[in-house]
């Protein structure tokens, strides 16, 4: 998981789904990749049990498994701060 982590795209995804679901076109939009790199961090993310992902018609949506996910940032930005 935490490698899934490491990469800066993957947890500017995970802070955008964390404020409600997105499709990958709002991801790809969102960071400025094309839609296939934008894909596979989200393929990484699913695999590792971070994000889930629901069809809607032609569109996937993508949402945090498990929201409780963000306390780990919160915490890691307490640190971080402490440290400044």
């Amino acid at each position: 998981m935490f490698k899934a982590l490491g990469h800066p795209n993957r947890l500017v995804i995970v802070n955008a789904v964390a404020n409600g679901e997105r499709c990958v076109a709002d991801l790809t939009e969102l960071l400025g990749l094309d839609m296939s790199t934008v894909s596979n961090h989200l393929t990484v993310l699913r695999h590792v049990g971070i994000l889930k992902s629901e069809r809607r018609g032609t569109q996937i949506f993508y949402s945090l498994r498990k929201p409780c996910l963000m306390n780990l940032f919160c915490c890691l930005d307490d640190f971080h701060a402490i440290e400044s």
